[in-house]
């Protein structure tokens, strides 16, 4: 039976994912999911249902579960208005946490890699968790109405009021625009961000940027928005971002690094980067590496790279 649920774990790895915002609370979630269908194999009824629709309303029991007394996860920006002091750090349980593209996005299959991303995941936090569940199954997994009327035992006509409602929600968020690897603006810039990071060049970094553009550093609270602030923050001695550099990590389906910085054996943050309209719309950058670690694992190349010719 093990063999025959092990090929489902990524795809609803992925699905607790976008339902509960943390890579870890993911993976175990996926793992409880897939004991304890072995441990009720006997009592599952194919003629009731299929094995991926008994696997998924598992998943989601667990899920909204783990949800009854939790804080929603977030986005710095969605805590506290921008500025201010850096204050103290929050707990992992706060944020919207990110997660390897391996570990959330089967690659024989589909699925949108854009429904991974930080500012969707995050987005999806604000919905109840059954109208989460509805939106992920039908906007993101293409279910029929009826497949998920079936796995939440309601009707087909409440399944799509909860879709409707859902939708209505996720329509007044920003969620950005998603990567597009073959996209060639979108490779420039993220080319042009990275070559200015190395060189520490905050005049052409701030050029990058829309006037709109946010900076935030989980775990802190913290965060900024519009050039102006973000040019004086990279400025900043104390920002010691001078002689950085950034090694890409496959991570939420979007433009992921992590910052690397001189005299240090590990990554200093996990950074992403949002774009949009051939600008950067904002950066993450994720300081709780130690918990980060074990998830996605040390980078492959950390190596400081050729330094970049300015030209001068």
């Amino acid at each position: 039976m093990i063999e025959t649920l092990e090929p489902f774990r990524i795809e609803l790895t992925g699905y607790c994912y976008r339902m509960l915002g943390s890579g870890f609370e993911a993976e175990d979630a996926a793992q409880e999911t897939l004991v304890r269908a072995w441990k009720a194999h006997d009592s599952y009824d194919s003629t009731r249902a299929s094995l991926r629709t008994w696997l998924y309303r598992i998943a989601t029991n667990i899920c909204i579960d783990m949800q009854r007394s939790a804080q929603r996860r977030a986005l710095a920006v969605d805590l506290r208005p921008f500025g201010g002091d850096l204050g103290a750090p929050l707990p992992e349980r706060v944020f919207v946490q990110p997660a390897p593209d391996a570990l959330v996005l089967p690659e024989d299959q589909a699925i949108r890699r854009e429904t991974v991303r930080l500012a969707f995941v995050a987005a999806l936090q604000h919905l109840p968790p059954r109208q989460r569940a509805v939106l992920i199954l039908r906007d993101v997994l293409a279910w029929q109405a009826s497949e998920v009327a079936t796995l939440l035992d309601i009707s087909v006509a409440s399944a799509n009021s909860a879709l409707q409602r859902a939708r209505a929600t996720l329509r007044v968020a920003d969620v950005g625009e998603p990567l597009t690897p073959s996209d060639p603006v979108q490779k420039s810039l993220l080319s042009r961000y990275c070559e200015a990071f190395e060189r520490h060049d905050v005049k052409t970094l701030v050029a990058l940027l829309h006037e709109d553009a946010t900076m935030s550093m989980p775990p802190f609270s913290w965060w900024l928005r519009g050039r102006g602030p973000i040019s004086v923050a990279l400025s900043d001695p104390a920002s010691a971002c001078a002689g950085a550099w950034l090694v890409p990590v496959r991570a939420n389906g979007s433009p992921a690094y992590w910052q690397m910085r001189p005299g240090m054996d590990r990554p200093f943050g996990l950074v992403f980067i949002d774009v949009r309209g051939g600008l950067v719309t904002g950066s993450t950058t994720y300081l709780n590496v130690e918990e980060l670690l074990p998830l996605f694992g040390a980078p492959m190349s950390s190596g400081r790279p050729p330094r970049i010719s300015t030209g001068d």
